[in-house]
């Protein structure tokens, strides 16, 4: 197949840099005895140039039929991982399309350089692992990290079983042997963002100052309760520190089965039953905080996924001390000292497709916004965050960006800190100081 117009070098496989999606429409039915998908995707898009021919990433799962603005299209190739579909008369830029997409099969995670990713068949449901290109092995999509669009889903599966699913979730409805579950995003979602998940599952309200829907096998009622009892107070600690809560919904998902990691999604999270002990507290904290540093202020290129996860690592530091254990200078410590003795090596601001979810990006990240709050204190440091998260709501940003902030509300010294951590590989000594 030939090649789309390049997009992040970091996955130059996915994605098509010559249109955009301004949004999403997608009704699906699974059968989650014979792990059986089939959908009907709607995409609106606008297209960056002049087109012929769109790529949509697709893996692992078969085109039925296409349709462009209405036109069933005739000139369209299937590969391995996306689908090329030619337009019926020339596109020129800043035109808008509608692609509408059916397609089947049984759905399953694609082999990445990073693991196994996407959809996810469980021993009683199913769950959707999308970070960074799983997007596809579910639903047709345009799948870049700069590319977030309002997105609208639609479930159908068996009676028995509870969906939730990234947005805003309507009653669902009935019909003989199969419900509906319907939930709309009016904020933009990264492809790697959208999520479904899908069991046996009885659901609990956390009530305090965000709503927390949390869907959970029964027979796991009393360690749910436990685990999730910090919840509230976590959530009021990161909006005095963040500012408010950004997304339109927060739902966590257990699953029945164990979970190598728990992982983020727009609105919610979800966790394996392995994760329900005090030990794992600190994912908990983690995953909530990427509502506000990767969910609500995106990255538009994979390069500089230390933006997510070194805030979402320090916000497991900062929970750590409101909940009377160790404070976050004595994380700070613990792993800078871990850090040193560590190879040296990897450059935060770009690390690599390789290394971008390496521990070391996690608590490199973590320990850099450390620094700047020893340079510049406390006062100061929490009003920039909060000004990072609230000029950048449901944004892209960049590393750039970042550092002007800094250098805008700190001035030199603090860039200089900043630029210590993340341009240059040696470790940089904790407090300047």
């Amino acid at each position: 197949m030939t090649g789309a117009p390049a997009t992040d070098p970091y996955a130059p496989q996915s994605g098509d840099g010559s249109y955009d999606v301004e949004g999403y429409d997608l009704d699906l039915t699974y059968r989650v005895r014979t792990n059986r998908l089939s959908g009907v995707a709607v995409l609106d898009a606008v297209a960056r140039e002049d087109i012929s021919a769109v790529h949509v990433d697709l893996v692992g799962l078969r085109v039925e039929r296409v349709e462009v603005d209405g036109v069933r299209v005739r000139t369209m190739r299937q590969g391995p991982r996306r689908l090329r579909i030619g337009l019926p008369t020339e596109v020129v830029a800043g035109d808008r399309f509608r692609l509408r997409i059916v397609y089947a099969g049984t759905p399953a995670p694609r082999r990445s350089r990073w693991g196994a990713i996407g959809w996810e068949e469980l021993t009683d449901g199913a769950l959707v692992a999308g970070q960074p290109t799983g997007a596809p092995t579910w639903f047709p999509c345009n799948d870049r990290p700069d590319a977030r669009a309002p997105m609208r889903l639609s479930i159908t599966t068996d009676g028995d079983y509870t969906v939730v699913a990234t947005g805003v979730a309507a009653p669902p409805t009935r019909a003989g042997a199969l419900r509906t579950w319907a939930f709309t995003s009016s904020v933009p979602v990264a492809t790697y963002l959208a999520a479904v998940h899908i069991g046996h599952y009885v659901e609990q309200l956390l009530a305090g100052p965000v709503p927390v829907r949390v869907a959970f096998p029964v027979e796991h009622r009393a360690a749910v309760q436990r685990a999730f009892a910090p919840v509230p107070a976590m959530l009021e600690l990161f909006g005095d520190l963040f500012g408010p809560y950004p997304q339109e919904t927060c739902a966590l998902v257990v699953a029945a089965d164990e979970l190598e990691i728990p992982l983020e999604a727009q609105g919610l999270a979800v966790f394996g039953v392995n994760h329900l002990v005090p030990d794992e507290q600190r994912l908990i904290a983690h995953e909530l905080a990427h509502q506000w540093f990767g969910n609500s202020v995106g990255i538009g290129a994979w390069r500089d996924i230390w933006l997510n996860e070194g805030f979402a690592c320090y916000a497991e530091w900062l929970w750590s001390e409101r909940a009377g254990r160790p404070s976050a200078a004595q994380c700070a410590a613990e792993h800078h000292a871990r850090l040193a003795a560590l190879p040296q090596d990897l450059p935060l601001r770009d690390p690599g497709p390789d290394l971008m979810f390496d521990d070391r990006v996690y608590k490199r990240g973590a320990l850099t916004l450390h620094a700047l709050r020893l340079t510049i204190g406390d006062a100061a440091f929490f009003d920039l965050v909060r000004a990072w998260t609230q000029r950048n709501r449901h944004t892209l940003v960049s590393t750039e960006d970042f550092r002007d902030l800094v250098l805008e509300r700190a001035g030199e010294p603090a860039a200089s800190v900043l630029s210590a951590w993340i341009d240059r590989m040696p470790l940089p000594p904790l407090s300047p100081r």
